[in-house]
């Protein structure tokens, strides 16, 4: 190659980079290819020596079937052999289950029999034959496939000419570029036309949409189909029909959830009509109100105890379910009021605990039996008006269980991680406020362990909570639903708890929600197969079988370009105006109308970062829990932790660090290729995965690098709640003194001041520095008046709190006054809440100017128990408090990506302040 001489220096600098940078490519593909060869040679001898084995695989796939419905046969012979088998037979795990649910069994009328049983030892062992069956039989075809086994090739050979022959009507319209983007801006326009009209999805414009995306998604489906595969060869047919199931499996859970949302349902309507039989006295059933804990901290307790104290409700009791059996928390309910309840073991973990407390509750001789049962996790802190919004739904007798959202106050981990606790809702909004009102109106709503009331006749009626796996809650309402009854839910939030407090507890929690869903395809409360279930129930709880099985996919999504980097395999055949045409459009539509029809709870790339994050564990979780079900027990979350330092999961970014660095590799032999390939004179039309496979490694570059920085957990000094609460607060304190003091007045004073420097201080954005909610008795006053010095007059002071929390509160004052307080002194100080009577004392620790408002910081001290039930009450149980954020835009998401990668939170945003949380001000 001859570079001519320019004598522009920075044209020879670019034209010599460009050259070297094309030579280093068709070095490194020379150097491949070599390897490649020197593979394939040896490759080639090992597959002669299995020629045998695939042969025997193919014997034994053709005969998979005929042993899958021979299982079947036996199960059916063994579940009518059941009343026969006698109880030597139970194995020891069964008897224990046995003896945890004799308490349970005065609630039924009829005896237990055999069908009680958790024949673990028998239903595992069909589901993970099935799923080996399936992977044996695949394995089998395509090593026949690789080793030209005659049937085999010849089938994969006819199935290549059909995709290179694909039907008439999905050929391309022969007309220019600009028509083929035509349906692409149609459906744009009614996209952002249907949007205008109706902000918020209602029936006839969820109509319209769903239909659009239903036609959309077929007319996919039957392009990828009948049109994509690559099965040229085994290595690309392998790839490509891999990669088609992925996406199928993806798809197949998006159309349930298409279909299901033509049935959407809104209680908050119907709860208005039901609430006036409550609040009139007409319909005021009793109410137990469960709140079961394991180690959970005593400041959250004494929250969650006192909020559902305040309910406002006539007959209802207070139960605190505590499975550690500690001395002080039976001290604080006492204190509280409330009753207490504890139990000699753990077994059957959160279950067994409720199973536990509602027949001690049924057999109290001192109260009659509760109507209804309420169950709130030990974090989760009810409003006022919880009992008023659910029971009266409770007037149908069908009615079993109405289950509400669950809301947190505090940013999870992801979001406060990556600096966007202000910008990004939590993960479960979009169950909530999209995939619980699907399942309502498929009559499939999921119980979620929390924040819901149940009828405690119907509950005992199917023995209490199931105890065979670790989603007690989820099979409860199966088995509520299977028996006939109705399971509401309420979109509603009327309670809020704690997100998990770092990364590693977050996965802990999902894993487990995961683990425990999955555990339905091997107990008797299988949503699929238990009696009782109309079809599209089972389809309800299908779809969301499948949300699980997801994660696989994505991780075959993280690996399909890799496979073009390295192997040269196609998976995706597909010309360019074919992409335009039929992917283009269902593409577009679908992720325009994605934050819709979630209500704003999530866009589409945002979803992907939290879906990524935790991809590899899942994917393996699922692969454990099909093949042993039962390996490992219970976790709780952790909750209420502070930390001040950093600290990065190395488990979790290990995989995908490796990711990283693979498809940093991958997307350079990309360019690298495409530079080559782009400058030639031979570029055939047809996409051979060049342009499509550095543009998907580039995103999922993106997205893996974006997912390490939400792996480097930021320190969390308070663990207190703040609130961006407005009340009106009056603030007392006592003018200094300029007179002398005495040597041992100054001493002590001097004293006094380094126990407060020592101290821990935070800050806000605004710059006002702050103390780590330290503790009261910490806060000393810096200049005490000696008692030969007359006392002065206290000054007053009108203010608005700009944010408050149990700990304390920051005072924007109306007027001047207030001493400017040097780092490290303090004032004692008192201060009356007048929206709410509260008179309080405490400790000024620094003041400021915000807003060009002098401000000052008082953190409480000496609260007694009436003061902290109004502190707690008005922060936590005020009815409609819970906001709704809505989520950013697609394509601010987009810049969100590109702000978060260009500046990292550890490198730009090293301020951890406490951030008040948005509330409703009322």
């Amino acid at each position: 190659m001859i570079v001519a001489v320019n004598e522009n220096y920075q044209d020879q600098l670019i034209l010599v980079v460009f050259y070297v940078s094309l030579k280093l490519s068709v070095v490194t593909g020379q150097f491949t290819n070599c390897l490649f060869i020197k593979l394939r040679l040896k490759t080639q001898r090992i597959l002669y020596c299995l020629h045998w084995w695939a042969s025997t695989c193919v014997y034994v796939a053709e005969r998979s079937l005929r042993l899958v419905q021979a299982v079947a046969i036996l199960a059916t012979v063994y579940e009518a052999m059941k009343p026969i088998i006698s109880l030597s037979c139970v194995s020891d795990i069964t008897r224990s289950s046995l003896v945890e649910k004799q308490p349970m069994a005065s609630f039924r009328v009829k005896r237990p029999t055999l069908k009680d049983f958790k024949w673990q030892t028998f239903r595992p062992r069909i589901a993970t034959l099935v799923l080996l069956g399936t992977v044996v039989l695949a394995a089998g075809v395509c090593a026949a496939w690789f080793v030209g086994e005659g049937n085999i090739d010849h089938i994969f050979t006819q199935l290549n000419w059909l995709q290179e022959s694909p039907p008439l009507w999905l050929a391309v319209p022969m007309v220019a570029m600009q028509y083929l983007l035509a349906p692409t801006v149609i459906l744009l326009l009614i996209a952002l036309v249907v949007m205008k009209v109706s902000p918020e999805p209602r029936r006839w414009s969820r109509t319209i949409v769903v239909g659009i995306l239903l036609a959309l998604t077929l007319r996919y489906i039957a392009w990828r189909s009948l049109a994509t595969l690559n099965l040229a060869d085994p290595l690309n047919g392998i790839f490509s029909l891999g990669l088609f199931a992925l996406e199928m499996l993806m798809l197949a859970s998006g159309i349930i959830q298409l279909f299901l949302m033509l049935r959407i349902k809104d209680r908050r309507r119907e709860a208005d009509q039901n609430a006036i039989a409550v609040l009139e006295g007409e319909f005021n059933p009793s109410v137990d109100i469960l709140v079961p804990t394991y180690n959970e901290p005593l400041f959250i307790l004494r929250r969650t105890i006192v909020g559902c104290q305040a309910i406002d409700y006539p007959h209802k009791r207070v139960y605190l379910l505590d499975d550690t059996r500690r001395s002080d928390v039976q001290q604080l309910a006492v204190e509280l009021g409330c009753e207490y309840v504890t139990r000699p073991d753990n077994r059957y973990a959160k279950a067994g605990n409720l199973n536990h407390a509602i027949a001690q509750t049924a057999q109290e001789r001192t109260h009659t039996k509760s109507d209804l049962i309420v169950v709130f996790d030990a974090d989760f802190v009810p409003t006022r008006n919880f009992l008023t919004r659910t029971v009266g739904f409770f007037q149908d007798e069908q009615v079993a269980l109405v289950q509400t959202p669950q809301s947190f106050y505090n940013p999870d981990p992801i979001a406060r991680n990556l600096g966007l606790e202000d910008i990004l809702t939590p993960e479960e909004e979009v169950f909530y406020r999209q995939i619980q009102p699907i399942r309502d109106g498929a009559g499939g709503v999921i119980c979620s362990g929390t924040s819901f009331v149940v009828r405690r006749s119907a509950l005992e009626a199917t023995g209490g909570f199931v105890t065979d796996s670790l989603s007690e809650d989820y099979f409860t309402g199966i088995r509520l639903a299977a028996q006939g009854y109705r399971l509401v839910y309420l979109d509603e939030k009327l309670s809020a708890g704690l997100a998990a407090d770092n990364m590693s507890d977050h996965a802990t929690q999902r894993l487990r929600w995961a683990r425990g869903t999955l555990q339905a395809f091997f107990i008797e409360a299988n949503p699929l197969t238990i009696p009782g279930l109309s079809p599209l129930q089972r389809l309800a709880h299908l779809e969301g079988l499948l949300h699980w099985f997801t994660s696989l996919s994505r991780v075959g999504y993280l690996i399909a370009p890799l496979a073009f980097s390295f192997l040269g395999v196609i998976p995706v055949r597909a010309t360019l105006d074919e992409l335009m045409y039929f992917f283009l459009p269902y593409y577009v539509v679908q992720l325009t109308f994605f934050s819709w029809l979630n209500h704003h709870s999530r866009s589409a790339l945002l979803s992907d970062i939290y879906s990524l994050v935790l991809t590899f564990p899942l994917a393996l979780t699922v692969i454990q829990v099909m093949l042993n079900p039962f390996s490992k027990g219970f976790s709780v979350t952790p909750k209420g932790t502070a930390t001040d330092r950093y600290s990065f999961n190395w488990n979790l970014a290990l995989p995908l660090m490796v990711l990283f660095i693979i498809t940093a590799v991958s997307l350079w032999r990309n360019l690298g290729m495409c530079m080559v390939i782009g400058w030639s004179a031979t570029v055939t039309p047809e996409l051979k995965g060049l342009g499509l496979g550095w543009l998907w490694s580039s995103y999922n570059l993106i997205m893996l690098g974006i997912a390490l920085l939400i792996l480097l957990d930021v320190p969390r000094p308070d663990t207190n709640g703040w609130f961006d609460l407005r009340r009106t607060v009056r603030l007392c304190f006592l003018p200094a003194i300029d007179e002398p003091r005495d040597a041992e007045a100054q001493r002590q004073a001097d004293t006094k001041r380094e126990n407060v420097e020592s101290v821990r201080h935070w800050h806000r954005r605004d710059g006002m520095s702050t103390l780590v909610a330290p503790s009261p008795h910490s806060l000393l006053l810096t200049s005490p008046q000696s008692d030969s010095n007359p006392k002065p007059s206290a000054l007053s002071l009108w203010g608005v709190t700009t944010m408050i929390s149990e700990a304390g509160a920051e005072i924007a004052f109306t007027q001047s006054g207030f001493p400017t307080l040097a780092e490290g002194e303090t004032l004692p100080v008192s201060l009356e809440v007048m929206e709410v009577d509260l008179k309080l004392q405490g400790v000024a620790v620094c003041s400021g100017m915000r807003d060009e408002f002098p401000t000052v910081r008082v953190m409480f001290e000496h609260l007694n128990l009436a003061q902290q039930r109004c502190l707690v009450e008005m922060l936590y149980c005020r009815p409609g408090q819970w906001k709704r954020r809505k989520t950013p835009g697609e394509f601010q998401s987009l810049l969100l990506l590109f702000k978060i990668l260009l500046k990292p939170r550890i490198l730009f945003d090293r301020d951890h302040a406490v951030r008040a949380i948005e509330v409703a001000k009322g």
